[in-house]
This record gives structure tokens, sequence and C-alpha cells, in this order.
């Protein structure tokens, strides 16, 4: 591996009390560009910063790619503030001091640039979304018709994810009414009675007949049109207030803004707003690197996992912007030596940097795989790194994801007997129409869904021509024997011991389920999740909602994770071609 400059001041061996200590939780600090303004808000607990972010609560309704803001004002009058009788329902002012530049309607950016809280009319399926949504709108009120309280009723019944959050909500409800007389319910409930200290505002219940006048076009029994109508008789009774209605529904949406309402996107749950901007995992150093950062660079050696590495502590402005395993890569174009590292710590603005092991190298082919490119060598440096329990690897079909997972694995398993045996699990979710239910086992009916890695294990099984039609099948038979299939449905409550766990397609999963997976782990397990967020199959998932796109963004900079997002396709020049042109 080439390796940068000679250092001008040599340092002896350092002992691990030695080494710079980093403040707890703070690994350094992000790439700027991959910090959404939302991320900002919702990650920085600190009083001193409460302070100074926005309490406007629609950043987390709705998002935008448009940046101009709304010039026309907010309709407030002392004749509209007196028909407001509750003291919740008055129209206050507060400090915003964050520009909020995410789409949403002309009514609710206008409430945004003078501080007046909205009300904000909840659908049916935000609540049985995110079952937590209540709180989550900061200092504003939220309205729920009563036909809301109705579809809830219909969908508790079950076991699905739907049902769950159906009865969640539910439970939550009862639990903000049960002491409130009907006097104080049409005063509006503090929704921070159950402990939400975030949750400033109030939560209002249709207590009265309120229609509004829809065209007659529209069927009046629909429940879609009966929340557009609250949504127009509310703005009819109180024309001082903002009155949004959020809703996941598209065409619910596309409805209200042809009747001339307000309507956004519930967006608390997407992690950044642009999936170009989530973490990569690599960086590419400026030519000048060497320039700026070599003075005063130190270096040393030590004998780790068997392997001879160097490491290289250096100062400089560009240090602040990494992240601890991020790996970093220089090739000048003047003809000298490529270097290629990672972050292993980092202290102000100076950091230590490790060399990476060669795996493009024959010598140190794993399971009989050499890696093709740049970042194929630093997903083998991260699944065959002990240290690294959790690694995630982005990147489009035919970048070599699951064969190099599934060599790492087999390479860890059988020959340096680190992990007991591999698991693997994936999303049972169907690209086209189902086929129905599957007889057999566990496994069995599992095995349908694991069709790419048995094709992997077709590569990764070629073993030694002379050992005969026998030996081939004695080891192909050793290697199933430590590959276990297990569905996702029966992973509630388990632990695994000494595991190397493989989550495919796990763009397909909500960060609910991803938590439940990762928190399986137990002593010695090793996790690693694969996908593409730009294949996401499952409904009411987008790039960035995917359980994928959660665990990138919230591992970035812990000392035992890593992520590399995989580049180039080396499946073959046919699938290479067909991903550009088609």
């Amino acid at each position: 591996m080439p390796l940068p400059k000679m250092p001008t001041k040599p340092a002896a061996l350092l002992s691990p009390k030695d080494y710079p200590k980093a403040e707890t939780g703070k690994p350094g600090k992000a790439v700027k560009v991959a910090r959404t303004e939302k991320n900002k808000v919702s990650e920085d607990k600190s009083p001193a910063a409460k302070k100074t972010q926005t309490t406007v609560g629609s950043a987390k309704t709705s998002r935008s790619t448009q940046k101009t803001a709304a010039t026309k004002a907010p309709r407030t009058s002392v004749q509209a503030a007196e028909k407001i009788a509750a003291p919740a329902m008055t129209t206050t002012v507060i400090e915003t001091k964050i520009p909020d530049i995410r789409v949403k309607s002309s009514i609710s950016r206008a409430a945004d640039k003078s501080g007046v809280i909205k009300l904000f009319v909840l659908d049916t399926n935000v609540l049985m979304h995110d079952p937590t949504s209540l709180f989550r709108f900061e200092e504003h009120d939220i309205y729920l018709p009563m036909i809301t309280l109705e579809e809830l009723d219909d969908h508790k019944k079950g076991m699905s994810e739907v049902a769950r959050n159906a009865r969640q909500i539910s439970r939550s409800l009862d639990a903000l009414v049960s002491d409130i007389d009907h006097q104080d319910i049409e005063k509006g409930i503090p929704l921070s009675k159950l402990g939400n200290k975030e949750a400033k505002g109030h939560l209002y219940f249709q207590t009265k007949l309120q229609v509004g006048e829809l065209p007659r076009g529209l069927p009046q029994g629909k429940a879609d049109n009966q929340i557009l109508g609250v949504v127009q008789a509310l703005e009819q009774e109180f024309p001082g207030r903002p009155v949004v209605l959020v809703s996941k529904d598209i065409n619910m949406r596309i409805k209200a803004r042809a009747l001339g309402l307000p309507a956004e996107d519930y967006f608390n749950d997407h992690v950044m707003e642009d999936s170009d901007l989530l973490y990569s995992g690599i960086v590419q150093l400026p030519d000048d690197f060497w320039n700026k950062h070599g003075k005063g660079i130190e270096t040393w050696q030590e004998n780790r996992n068997g392997l001879s590495t160097t490491f290289y502590r250096i100062t400089g402005p560009a240090i602040p912007s990494l992240l601890v395993n991020q790996f970093v890569y220089l090739e000048p174009n003047n003809g000298e030596a490529s270097f290629y590292g990672q972050v292993k710590q980092i202290n102000g603005k100076t950091a230590v940097l490790q060399t990476l092991r060669d795996y493009g190298h024959v010598k140190n082919s794993v399971w009989g795989i050499t890696s093709r490119n740049r970042e194929q060598n630093f997903a083998l440096n991260l699944l065959m790194d002990p240290e690294c329990d959790f690694v995630t690897l982005l990147g489009q079909a035919g970048t070599g994801k699951t064969l190099l997972a599934l060599a790492a694995g087999l390479a860890q398993v059988l020959e340096t007997k680190t992990y007991n045996e591999i698991i693997v699990t994936r999303v049972t979710v169907p690209v086209g129409e189902d086929i129905g239910f599957l007889p057999g086992t566990e496994e069995e009916k599992m095995s349908p869904w694991m069709g790419a890695f048995d094709d992997n294990l077709e590569v990764l099984n070629k073993s030694d021509n002379d050992a005969g039609d026998w030996g081939r099948a004695a080891t192909q038979d050793l290697i199933r024997s430590k590959i276990k299939i297990k569905s996702l449905n029966f992973m509630r409550g388990r632990t695994f011991v000494n595991k190397f766990l493989i989550i495919d397609e796990a763009q397909n999963l909500t960060p609910k389920q991803v938590k439940t997976l990762v928190t399986r782990a137990g002593p010695g397990t090793k996790i690693i999740c694969l996908g593409n967020i730009a294949q996401i199959d499952t409904p009411y998932l987008t790039e960035g909602s995917s359980g994928l796109t959660y665990v990138v963004d919230r591992f970035k900079g812990w000392s035992h994770s890593g992520h590399v997002t995989l580049a180039r396709g080396e499946r073959s020049r046919l699938a290479d071609h067909a991903s550009e042109i088609l």
C-alpha cells in the first residue's frame, strides 16, 4: 500500500493510554452538507441551543426544494382574535430565527414569517404512520376531526404494523382525555400532559358539526371529503388562524390544494431531505493536503490482529470536517504514490490515520475474493475488522455488496473462528404480485427470497478441482451448515451471541424495524446492513425515511461502526451498460 511522504519527526510505539482522548460524544464535526436543518433542531438538546432554535413546528411537517418565501401576511385582526374564546386558540407571536425553506402553503409560510401559532388538522394516515406524531408539532395546536377517530377504530384490529400503531395512538388519546371535563375538552388539552415537554400546543377534538361548502360533485360520505369540509369550516370559523391539513395521502393533498385549502406532508420521520446528502463514508483529500498537514507529522507501527499497521498523527484545518472510521484517499495526478487511510481518532484539529490492508492483492484475498475497486477495498477493511461491530453498505445492483459480506462472513466463521455462524435475513417484499403461502419450514419458506445468496455461494464455492465431486459436496455441506436463514417475523426477543448477521434489502425496513434488529446483537456479534435506497418496494417509505438511511445517519462517527457507499458496478459489462442506459 503506498504511503505518504517521510515524516519529519519519528515517534516511539505508543501505549493505548497515550492516545489522544476525544471528548465523549464528539467524534468530530460532521460534514456540513450531510446535516439538514431538521437534524440540527432534533439532535441538539442543550438548553442554550433550544433558545436559539426555531420553534416553528411546520419545519417538521414539510420539505422544500424552493427557496422563495411568501410575501403574503397572515390574516389577523382584532375581530378574529375576539372570536376565539379559548386561551390556547388565541393568536400569539413567537421569535423565529431560522428560516424555513421547505415546501408548504403560502398561509403556512406567512405564519412562519410572523411567528403565528398554527392549527394542524391531522389525517388518519399520519397517526397510523407515526403514533407519536401528536407530540411532534412543538408549540402548534392539533385538531382531530371525528371521522379520524372513526377510521382509527376501524384499523385497530389485527397484528399488522398499522393496527399496532392505531392501538398505540388510541391509548395516548385515552390518557390525554381520561380526567378532562367536556368543557375543558372544548378549550383544548395540553399535549405536554403526558410528559412530552417539547409539545407546547393543545389538542382539540371536533365537538360539534362543522360542514364546509365543498363542490357538489364530491361525495359527502367519503372520509377524505369530510376532513376537507372540516378544514374549510375551521378556516371560516377562525379567519385569524392559519389552518393547515397534514396528510400522507398525496391525492388528499392534491384535492385540498385544488379547493384552495393549505395542505402539507408529514415529514418529521424523514432523516434528510435529499438522499444525495447522505453520508458516504469516503472523502477525497485535496491535492495540497500534505503541504498543509505534513508539518509535525508523527508515525508509528503497531501489530493488530497479527498484522503490522502504520499510524499517522497529523494536524491541520481539514481535520474537524472528518469523522471517526471515515475513509480518506489521495490520488495525485502528477505520478506520486496514492494514499488510502482510515480516521481512527479525532481530537480538535489533530487526527490519527491508519493505513489500510490492500485486499486487491491476491495474497490478501478473502475466501478467494479480491477487491476490484477502491470502495470494495474500503468495505473489506470494515468487514474484516473485529473492532467494527456495525457495518452498512450502500450501492446499486452489481456493486458486490452481498458477495463481499458473504466472503467476509465465511472467512471469519470457518477460517479464523471469530464468529460461530452466519445468519441471513431480509424483508420479504415481492416486486410483483404475491404468489401466496409457501410450504415447508421457516428456512424452506425463506429459500425463494434468498436466491441472491445462492448465486453468490456458487461463486464462493469454487474449491480445488482435485478434490473431486465428493470433496466439493462435503465442502458445500459444511458451508451450508454454518449459514442459517431466518425470517424477520420471529426476531422479537432474540439475542445473537458471536453471530455474523447479514440484513439484506435493508432499504425496505422502517426505522422501527431496524431498531428491533440491531438491538438483537449480543456479545461478539457483528451486523451488516446491505441495500440500495433507489430500490424501495415498501409502500409509504421513501429514500429519506428508509430505515437504512436512518441507521447510516445515526451511526456515523461511532468508533465501532463504519459505512461505505459502493459506486462502481462489477457484475458484468452488460449489467453496467444496462444500468446506465435503461
